[in-house]
């Protein structure tokens, strides 16, 4: 007990230290922002700057106190991207004008985030509960997935219907639907992985599992995806069917579904391609942005000629033209911050991203149970998935797709899904009670451990219960 809770002190040290820093980086963004603008720093700019350093610090000792010994990296991460995010949004809003005040609400939106973080720690004690709700969350996932096609509350933005406008309030539910999909995902894989490991039916010239267990996890995966196909939007599709095959392959090891995923991939994005327009026009753009620069291409072009006068050090907070690329704030803020912090600076905020996937990745490896191992990858691969995808359509070595950057772009709904997803990351991370992993196909393994305890003698008829089965993992 002594060594658990020195780790776990020297652990929560690690993290306010980080954290420390963090807020540091960010209040001197904030001041270089202010600066550039005006000789002074304005005091409701301080009381923002207060408010935030407040939040985090209410986050840290909420983490210490639920989750003891969790990864200590996560949470100083995601408020350095949070933070630096809000500086943008603050400098955006300065480059639009005196209405522009976009920056208060993605203050507002980032306590409602922390606070989120702080009650998924609360009333989940124990990722593995989650387990236990596998239909339940797939279902309420799916239903998230269709109530922006609902007549009065669903909105349609940009000719993506995926917004929900309820009281004033808009939102895309979306954003928490992919968490769900994901437990879901690992939550099945992990039950099944031994059947989807073995290839029992052919079809053609391919050997497929069971379709009893493979059934199920496809059919709800193609109807997410033929809700999302409705909706006009394809970025959280490619995020799905991305986030779907990784977390197959990381279940089964079978080098298949990767192959088999690549040639679904090819043939979803030609039949996207001949289906919808505004596919069409982005595969365009993509190919020649500058013949179609005085039309749809203008924002694409735009962003390039950001991260070129960017440079390798950018020209300088506050210095740079962010309201030149439309929509900056959303889908090209990364743009924003190559123009005015440079090669440097982006590659700054990609390594934050590389550290939070890596200690993803690492708690996955480290998990307990299946369970928690595979949505531990899967919450990591979505999150990696979204970053490559928004930073490869701004630079344009991919296609463009209407995503956010994490933690780091202007809206609520997607920093509160990636608080979230850090809560669901730190929990599985905290030391716990060894629990023991779950039996599969346990019908199959019976008869086998009976006839090896008879061989060697040590069957039931032995005299000693515990003799007849081995140790299961966390009991040895």
């Amino acid at each position: 007990m002594a060594k658990a809770s020195a780790a776990t002190r020297r652990r929560a040290t690690t993290e306010l230290g980080l954290l420390v820093i963090a807020l540091l980086a960010v209040l001197v963004a904030a001041a270089l922002v202010e600066l550039s603008q005006a000789p002074e720093i304005p005091e409701a700019v301080l009381t923002y700057g207060a408010a935030f350093l407040v939040t985090a610090l209410v986050a840290h000792i909420g983490l210490r106190r639920l989750a003891p010994g969790a990864d200590p990296l996560l949470l100083p991460v995601a408020v350095l991207l949070t933070g630096l995010g809000l500086i943008m949004v603050r400098r955006i809003d300065f480059a639009g004008g005196e209405q522009a005040n976009f920056a208060a609400n993605q203050v507002t939106w980032a306590a409602a985030a922390v606070l989120a973080f702080l009650l998924t720690l609360y009333f989940l004690r124990d990722h593995a509960s989650l387990d236990s709700y596998r239909y339940l969350i797939g279902l309420g996932s799916l239903l998230l997935l269709l109530t922006p096609l609902l007549p009065v509350i669903g909105r349609e933005v940009n000719g993506a219907r995926i917004w929900l406008s309820i009281g004033g309030l808009s939102f895309q539910p979306v954003e928490a639907a992919k968490l769900g999909f994901v437990i879901f995902f690992a939550s099945y894989l992990s039950e099944k992985r031994d059947l989807l490991s073995v290839a029992t039916t052919r079809l053609g010239p391919l050997m497929l599992p069971p379709l009893r267990a493979f059934g199920p996890l496809l059919g709800i995966w193609v109807v997410g995806l033929a809700v999302l196909g409705l909706q006009n939007d394809l970025g959280p599709t490619l995020l799905l069917f991305g986030v779907f095959i990784v977390m197959l392959y990381i279940a089964t090891g079978r080098l298949a579904y990767p192959v088999i995923g690549v040639l679904l991939a090819g043939a979803g994005a030609v039949f996207a391609y001949q289906s919808f327009g505004h596919v069409q026009d982005r595969v365009a753009i993509w190919l020649d942005v500058w013949s179609r620069y005085d039309s749809d291409g203008f924002q694409l072009a735009q962003s390039l000629f950001a991260i070129g006068t960017g440079g390798i050090t950018g020209v300088g907070l506050g210095q740079g033209q962010p309201d030149f690329v439309p929509f900056v704030r959303t889908d090209f803020i990364f743009s924003a911050f190559a123009e005015e912090t440079g090669l440097l600076g982006t590659t700054a905020i990609l390594l934050c991203f590389v550290v939070l996937i890596g200690r993803g990745f690492r708690i996955a490896l480290q998990a307990r149970d299946d369970f928690g191992a595979l949505l531990a990858a899967g919450l990591t691969s979505i999150l990696a998935l979204q970053v490559f995808v928004i930073v490869g359509g701004v630079t344009r070595l991919i296609p463009l797709t209407g995503i956010t950057l994490p933690f780091v772009s202007y809206g609520g709904s997607s920093l509160l899904a990636n608080f979230v997803l850090v809560a669901l990351l730190a929990r599985i991370s905290a030391p716990g009670r060894p629990r023991r992993r779950r039996r599969r196909a346990a019908a199959e393994d019976e008869p086998a451990a009976a006839e090896t305890g008879e061989q060697a003698g040590a069957g039931p008829a032995s005299g000693d219960p515990s003799a007849a089965a081995p140790p299961r993992a966390g009991e040895a």
